[in-house]
């Protein structure tokens, strides 16, 4: 018999979702229903979500200061809220989760209007827009790399890590393995829902710079935007190198799991899944985050040794070839790298995070679950 209904609430990215599937897998573990609030953009991947049931909720952001444009995300907001009470009318949760982006706002506005128990959970180290608009509404705050102690909701936040999938734990389970000599480098490039279309131009022109012995080696995987994957495809047939391009990879965890080498953005939950399984990696920040600095998610990263961020003003293909060569011809330095990565992972942050909704949904405080780790 289910303990109750809790409701997550995320933006329809895999940076928003990512961490809300990984608390639904570990609610239902423990006995909990879960209910997915979100928009159209999740359709892909609502396969994998561990939802009885996923609602879709209207919303809007004020991407314009366009009278006209304010005045219709205003309308769309207000009918998202009244959607959304009469969806905690019906359903009678036990506690909200909003784990940002701005589909989120209408339910946890409604949630806590209705004075149900609601939480929302902030990945980046910088608080996004929608959830400094709902901070000081919801009774606790859990932070994936917001520093506990720190800032203006300090008393209500609790640093639990960003929750990972299971397929990120399990493929956690596989060691590092370095590529030495002339055997084959897998090599992993994804950009996230923003971002990728500066890797499709910087990889391959930085690969076409590598000798031919070292590009011989290498196993492509890169994530390129539809609209890219053509000229990505055909630069790497040019190369005659074995490359997989795609503008989604459902299997991203595995193929981290198999690289030896990740370029990436450093949005919160690449960082926290890059850790959790322990790949050395070249983090690029992306430089338009409206919301957050990625860079700042890095940092933990970085300083244990982990990866090396490098901005993308001065990434140019010249010094990306660079690294890549660096990389492949140090074995052993990728190697520690990977575990100083593995160091700093938080593979419990799924079980941190669902031990702080069920305590706040039973009424409890946040003290006992503050300096849970820090």
């Amino acid at each position: 018999m289910s303990k109750g209904i809790i409701l997550l609430a995320a933006g329809g990215t895999g940076g928003h979702l990512f961490p809300a599937e990984a608390l639904g897998h570990e609610l239902r573990r423990r006995g909990y229903s879960v209910h997915l609030v979100t928009d159209k953009r999740a359709e892909r991947f609502a396969g994998s979500f561990p939802a009885d049931e996923i609602h879709v909720v209207a919303s809007a952001t004020f991407g314009s200061k366009n009278p006209v444009a304010v005045t219709r995300a205003l309308l769309t907001l207000w009918q998202g809220l009244r959607s959304a009470r009469r969806l905690m009318t019906r359903l009678k949760p036990r506690a909200v989760v909003g784990f940002g982006g701005y589909p989120t706002v209408p339910p946890l506005l409604a949630s806590t209007g209705l004075g149900i128990p609601s939480i929302i959970h902030e990945q980046n180290a910088v608080m996004g827009r929608a959830n400094k608009a709902l901070a000081a509404r919801v009774r606790a705050i859990a932070g994936g790399f917001l520093p506990q102690g720190e800032g203006t909701y300090a008393a209500k936040t609790v640093t639990t890590g960003n929750p990972v999938r299971p397929a990120v734990l399990a493929a956690a389970q596989h060691p590092y393995l370095p590529s030495r000599g002339d055997d084959p480098f897998h090599l992993v490039v994804f950009g996230g829902s923003q971002g990728a279309q500066f890797f499709s131009g910087a990889v391959p022109t930085a690969l076409a710079l590598l000798p031919e012995a070292l590009r011989k080696r290498i196993r492509l995987t890169q994530q390129a935007r539809p609209e890219d994957r053509q000229q990505v495809e055909g630069c790497m047939g040019k190369l005659a190198m074995a490359a997989d391009i795609s503008p989604f990879f459902g299997d991203m965890a595995e193929r981290i799991a198999a690289a030896h080498l990740v370029i990436s953005r450093s949005g919160a939950s690449t960082v926290s899944e890059i850790s959790v399984i322990g790949r050395p990696a070249i983090l690029v920040p992306y430089p338009y985050a409206l919301d957050h600095d990625q860079a700042a998610n890095a940092a933990a990263l970085v300083s244990a040794g982990g990866a090396d961020v490098v901005p993308q003003a001065d990434l140019s293909p010249e010094r990306l070839a660079g690294m890549i060569s660096a990389a492949m011809r140090e074995p052993e330095r990728l190697a520690a790298m990977a575990d100083a990565a593995r160091k700093v992972g938080r593979p419990d942050a799924a079980s941190l995070l669902a031990d702080l909704v069920v305590g706040i949904a039973d009424g409890q405080g946040i003290s006992k679950f503050r300096g849970v780790r820090s």
